[in-house]
């Protein structure tokens, strides 16, 4: 995952609570053995909660309650007088029933997969079967009104915090701290978010439309980086479906048809509720270190719809920096066979570790749904419209649509936050941490006043054989995120070769419709060309390779290029590009131990040492399933599981500029992810291309090899740069993820959380007698050409990801070829990364 992972660990800060009645507890067996699932409530009320696995609770109300009802199947109840309001760290103990021992499922450990021995799985296989027929999939069309809130706050902060330097000029905050009903935990509010929408859709098209009616923030309400990395609290999902995603993992639903291998289930009661018979199933994991929840729901005894659901994620699940996830879901009784989906509350526990006391951030959705309206068709179009202007309206709606469009009104606490957000953004301090958390998100120093940014920073630092130590820097305007127009530039300086290099683009969004955009620039640069199949559309765009700090080998094969570009790009429609471009490029070696040298008649010598060409570009991509955010020139991915298919056509002319070389190339590349279910991710790339005329080395597709120790997603890691070169070529990528699948099976490992990645690669390739006599030229330096094609070049991979949370080691195997000189047979490579 990205930078913008570090920004919820920002800020610390901790105070009091409000509500009314607090309890928390721990409930054991008369063994001292900690019970879970233990039914806890108010007597009196339906506000309750069940224990952990390790028997712990937390409750809280709004009202005053003088009595806690402590219950379990098999043993005796307890009514528990509270004498106070706040009643902390209780601990009760719970005797078995002598009468009820013999015909009484406890739970606790396994539980009977087998419909004819456990009546939970009778139930369950009849909610499989109406799933379907239940919700809005039983209607032509429906429209409905959306009420959502987005919450981020910081929680578990001790008085000494408090106190300490870093919250000083800032004490104002802490009369904005409250409590946690899921968790007990006090927390102070560090952003909000309020949006309404109307969603309307049609089953029988398979399309939805949302239109926002408004929207209003405080916080953090113009950085970008930050609302995006919120909006990964947005992604829907159906408690029906068989895998419920959220953070890019894929949990097993305990609906799923697969959840009888995955959960144990017990009928624990019934009732009813909203003048429905319901039964009440708990549910918990049979194996730990998966992707699963622990909770219960009930379910209507005829229609058998969902009325309520709780969802607990595992503590021991192997997903990172979040400690807890809690989910509960309420739905509403339309009619005698209607149950549609009333409100649904998210919190998601951000944090450094699971320790029970680690200091985070929350992440609190809540969303509403009413106004139900069914049949009513509408013109299909409607749902293909598509907003391309940022509306100032909808995000400064006045206090009075606020109080006619919530659905829930906000607490007293709630309201509170705007104010103390507001206030703080005007202190100093608070900026300065403000603006450090920005920088590390975008990699920009932002300068307002000039309507500049400084960066990227990471790019600050480089090495390579032909320059050395590389200083560089650059920036780019910035007006704002949804900037029509934007330039950006760089300048280098190699302390070896004493040079320097720089690069200048441009680009404007013509038409917001269409996407219309112009572009160009010009780049003088020391490059290793040769790093991927499909080169880059990006004029400034430079590979990884050509600043690899350390390295299997020497990497002197750099070359010189001298870049112009012009284009433009539109997309006719949603998600469908197409670019045409013209470049004009200088290529030359940078280094005196690589040679591109090629046979040229009409050079005084016979050799030519430098290519000047001219290539004219027809690219089309298409992206189905993308969403993007942002209204301006550049906008980024809010998903990565869509499929990238790919195709270009690049004409080489020597009419045009006095270029060297007439030439067609065609090239065509598909990645697709794959989510399998409970088994994790694969993803899978396919490239084929082909060259027409007779071209010197620097204008061949060379296999991208990769001498560094980073694993780099479509190179080859057991090749050298320039060891395979081709003018026809085909590669097929596989990459396998099993998000802790395997691990989490084997005993003495399960409980570091590692994920077993294995990959494939392949690729064959062929090469020209043409082609191969215009590049040898006898010049000592001359690099050998040889393409895969007698057999296809393979090798795999097995890697450990998730060590320490960060790092993931891959040790790569070399399949064949074995006899080519100095052939790598083994190496290891790693990468860091901020992954949930």
């Amino acid at each position: 995952m990205k930078l913008k992972l570090l920004i919820p660990f920002l800020i610390l800060g901790f105070f009091s609570a409000v509500a009314q009645t607090k309890v928390s507890g721990h409930v054991i067996d008369e063994n001292n053995v900690p019970i879970p699932f233990v039914n806890v409530l108010f007597k009196g009320s339906t506000e309750g909660t069940i224990t952990n696995e390790d028997g712990k609770f937390y409750l809280e109300s709004e009202e005053n309650w003088s009595d806690l009802i402590i219950s379990f199947i098999g043993f005796q109840t307890l009514d528990i007088p509270l004498t106070k309001r706040v009643n902390y760290e209780l601990k009760f103990t719970l005797k078995e029933e002598a009468s009820s021992l013999d015909e009484v499922l406890i739970v606790t450990g396994k539980q009977s997969k087998k419909a004819s021995e456990n009546p939970a799985i009778r139930i369950l296989k009849k909610i499989w079967e109406r799933k379907r027929h239940n919700g809005l999939s039983q209607f032509k069309q429906y429209e409905y009104d959306q009420y959502e809130k987005v919450e981020f706050d910081l929680n578990t902060i001790d008085s000494a915090l408090i106190k300490s330097k870093l919250f000083k000029g800032m004490e104002f905050v802490f009369n904005e701290v409250d409590t946690s009903k899921v968790t007990g935990k006090t927390y102070l509010p560090i952003f909000l978010n309020e949006s309404v929408k109307k969603i309307s859709g049609d089953n029988i098209l398979n399309k939805e439309h949302e239109d926002l009616k408004g929207n209003k923030n405080s916080g953090f309400s113009n950085n970008q980086t930050i609302i995006d990395f919120i909006d990964d609290l947005y992604s829907e999902y159906n408690v029906y479906d068989n895998y419920l995603k959220f953070f890019d993992k894929s949990f097993v639903s305990p609906l799923s048809r697969t959840g009888v291998q995955t959960y144990n289930y017990v009928l624990s009661d019934s009732a009813f509720i909203d003048n429905k018979w319901c039964y009440n199933i708990i549910y918990y994991p049979r194996r730990k270190n998966e992707l699963t929840f622990k909770g219960d729901f009930w379910v209507n005894d005829s229609t058998y719809a969902i009325k309520e659901i709780n969802l607990q994620a595992s503590k021991s699940a192997n997903i990172n920096w979040v400690k807890e996830i809690y989910i509960e879901q309420e739905f509403e009784v339309l009619n005698d066979s209607v149950f549609l989906i009333k409100r649904d509350y998210f919190l998601s526990d951000f944090a450094m570790n699971k320790k029970e006391m680690s200091r985070g951030v929350y992440g609190k959705r809540t969303t509403i749904y009413d106004n139900y309206e069914f049949d009513q068709p509408k013109d299909p179009k409607s749902y293909d419209k598509v907003v391309y202007n940022y509306d100032a309206d909808v995000y400064n709606r006045e206090d009075d649509f606020w109080q006619t469009n919530r659905l829930e009104a906000l607490s007293k606490d709630e309201k509170g936050v705007y104010k103390m957000l507001d206030t703080l953004k005007t202190v100093k301090k608070f900026k300065r941490i403000y603006n450090l958390a920005s920088i590390l998100g975008s990699g920009y120093i932002e300068f307002p006043s000039l309507n500049l940014d400084y960066g990227p920073i990471f790019s600050t630092f480089g090495y390579n054989e032909v320059e050395g130590v590389r200083l560089r820097t650059g920036g780019r305007t910035y007006f704002g995120p949804n900037d029509l127009w934007r330039i950006e530039g760089f300048l280098a300086y190699g302390l070896k070769d004493d040079k320097f290099k720089y690069g200048i683009s441009g680009k404007w969004l013509v038409d917001k419709r269409t996407r219309l955009t112009l572009f160009g620039g010009n780049r003088r640069d020391v490059e290793q060309i040769g790093a991927s199949l499909t080169s880059s559309s990006d004029v400034l765009g430079r590979s990884l390779a050509s600043s690899a700090v350390i390295g299997t080998g020497t990497n002197d094969k750099l070359s010189n290029i001298n870049l112009t570009n012009f284009g433009a790009s539109i997309e006719p429609s949603r998600n469908f590009e197409v670019r045409i471009d013209g470049s004009f490029r200088t290529i030359s070696s940078a280094s005196p131990t690589f040679s591109l040298d090629y046979n040229d008649p009409e050079a005084l010598s016979g050799v030519s040492s430098e290519i000047k060409q001219f290539e004219s570009r027809l690219s089309l991509g298409y992206f189905p399933k993308r969403q993007m955010t942002g209204f301006g020139v550049e906008r980024k991915h809010k998903n990565d599981n869509f499929a990238r298919l790919f195709a270009q056509v690049s004409r080489g002319d020597r009419d045009w500029f006095d270029s060297d070389f007439d030439y067609t190339k065609v090239q065509f590349s598909y990645i697709q992810p794959w989510q399998v279910g409970g088994f994790g991710r694969l993803v899978t790339s396919v490239e084929l291309g082909k060259t027409f005329g007779e071209v010197p080395l620097g204008l061949l597709s060379v296999v991208p090899g990769n001498q560094s120790y980073f694993s780099i997603y479509n190179t080859f890691t057991q090749l050298d740069y320039y060891e395979f070169v081709t003018d026809t070529y085909s590669s097929v990528h596989l990459e396998h993820n099993f998000n802790g699948r395997i691990f989490s099976r084997i005993p003495f490992l399960k409980k570091y959380n590692l994920r077993a990645i294995l990959g494939l690669r392949g690729v064959w390739g062929e090469l020209s007698d043409e082609n191969m006599a215009l590049n040898s030229t006898g010049n000592p330096m001359e690099i050998p050409l040889v393409a895969p094609d007698t057999r296809m070049y393979y090798e795999y991979s097995f890697g450990v990801a998730n060590i320490f949370k960060v790092l993931r080691l891959d040790f790569n195997f070399r399949g064949n070829y074995l006899d080519r000189p100095n052939a790598r047979p083994f190496g290891v490579t790693g990468s860091f990364g901020f992954y949930f």
